[in-house]
This record gives C-alpha cells, structure tokens and sequence, in this order.
C-alpha cells in the first residue's frame, strides 16, 4: 500500500510567546483531522478540506471564524481548494457570511467556473448546502484589535493520499483593514497555490499582492519540473519575492512525500505528518526544524 502525506500551515506571521501554544494546538488539531482520513484510506481532497475547516473554525488563525476586518468592519473571506488529477479548481473571493469557506470552495470544485466572488459565492454557498451566517458571526469579539496591524496570515494544506492523488487548500479572511472587495494570491491558482499530481502541491501564506505579482506557486512548480528539491525551490521563489519587499512562508509535498517548507516573515505555523512518519510534527520557524 502506497504512503499518505499531509502538511498544513497557520500562517506567514508574527506569533507572540503568548500565542505560540494556541498555534501549535490549533495545527495539531488540524493535522489529526487531515491524517485520520488518510489513514483511513481516504482521498487528499477530503485530508484538506478536514484540516482547513478545522483551521477555520479556530480563532486563532485568519480564516473562517478567526477572519480579521475590512475597512467598513466586515468580514470577506477568500478560499479555495484545487486537486492534481484532473486541474479542476474551486475557489471565492470576498465573499461574506459563509460559516466554512473552504466549505463552498469544495462545492466549486465539481463547477465550471474556477471561481466566484462576493454575493455570488454567498449565494453559490447557500444553494449548495454550505453553511451560512451573518457577516458578523465570522469575528470573534477583539479580533480586529488582537493582532498586528495589517494582519495577512493565511491557512492552507497540501495531502497525498494512498492513490498517489494530491490536492491543495488554502482560506484566508484577508488582510487587516482592507478595502471591501480586495482579492489577494490565496484563490488564485498559480500565485497562492497549485497541484499536479506528477510534481507536487504548493501553499503560500504572506503578502498576496507581492505573491500575485509574482506568481509565486506557478514558479515552484516550474522548479519541481526542473527537478529542484523542494526546500530549496520554494526558498528561491522567496528570494524573488525578498526583490520586491515582499514576505511570505510556503509548504511543499512532493508526490514521493517528500516535503519543504521555508518562510521570510519571523514565524511560520506548519504541522506534518505522514505513514512512514506518524508522528505530528509542529514547528512555528524554520529553524525548529533542524533541532
């Protein structure tokens, strides 16, 4: 029986000391939800969509239920989910009172459109089953006010299943005070994300319009065609980023389970575990890795 994989990430960020034991849980949590599916048999777009639902509903992380505020005191999320088999993409964009984004972004996976923004994402939600809520429900009191200005953090996770099948997911609530209707990288495929079952899958959190500008996924997975390993392609995507002051954190798997993972902003929350390696490992930098 072939190997599972699943690395997630909680964000490209600051994290305070008083914070770091909410991010570790939180991505343990969401690891165990990914894994138990794997493990289980069961395919990579589900390992996803479990950990970055289970990412959302934690307000720790800028997503979901944690999403930070616009400018007018709304909440507009962004999500989308994309597996490597087949290229199909399903992603929304500042869309309002949807209670998982990631959620109505699966339900656009099966759908022509690659994506859909704001009232029609909402409506796509609710005609599809997805849960919905008032805007307002998605803020936990003080979010707006408990994090750095001009928060940016965004989650996502990258499986390999048993069938050899991949799939990457990502959901952000955006940047802090933003303006209504602002779409960064996180649902655009090729900028905040990619997969391709013969390479791998990518994720990126951090500055979405430095990541957009410089299609950051769609230049790892050049490099992962050019047989670059895989820490060292998403550190040279970064380095171009670093070119135009840009600040970003990515994961990589690759379709052998081999991962990387590499970041610029001061922390990186990112979990992984795999069958040949069950158990989670959680690091909040880079360099926690090597000890």
């Amino acid at each position: 029986m072939s190997m599972w994989s699943l690395i997630l990430h909680g964000g490209a960020k600051t994290i305070e000391p008083s914070d770091e034991a909410a991010n570790r849980k939180g991505c343990a949590r969401a690891l165990q939800a990914g894994t138990d599916i794997l493990a289980a048999g069961g395919g990579a777009i589900d390992a996803v969509l479990a950990a970055v639902r289970a990412l959302e509903d934690d307000p720790t992380f800028n997503a979901g239920y944690g999403s930070v505020l616009n400018a007018e005191g709304e909440v507009e999320t962004c999500a989308a989910l994309m597996e490597g088999n087949r290229f199909q993409v399903g992603a929304i964009a500042a869309a309002q009172g949807i209670r998982n984004p990631i959620e109505a972004a699966r339900a656009m996976l099966e759908e022509e459109p690659v994506l859909i923004a704001g009232r029609g994402a909402h409506l796509f939600a609710r005609e599809h089953g997805a849960a919905t809520c008032r805007p307002e429900d998605l803020a936990p009191p003080g979010k707006a006010s408990t994090g750095p200005e001009g928060r940016h953090d965004t989650v996502g996770a990258v499986a390999l299943d048993r069938d050899g099948r991949m799939a990457t997911a990502v959901s952000t609530g955006g940047v802090e005070g933003k303006p209504p209707g602002r779409v960064g990288d996180s649902p655009q495929p090729g900028c905040g994300f990619y997969c391709d079952d013969r390479l791998g899958g990518v994720v990126f959190s951090g500055d979405g319009e430095h990541i957009a500008r410089c299609m950051l996924a769609a230049g790892v997975m050049h490099a992962l065609s050019e047989q670059i390993a895989p820490d060292d392609a998403v550190r040279a995507a970064l380095e171009r980023l670093e070119e135009i002051g840009g600040e970003a954190g990515g994961i990589l798997l690759t379709p052998l389970g081999q991962l990387g993972f590499a970041h610029n902003s001061s922390h990186f929350a990112v979990a992984f575990a795999s069958s040949e390696a069950p158990e989670p490992r959680i690091y909040l930098r880079k360099d926690e890795a090597a000890e």
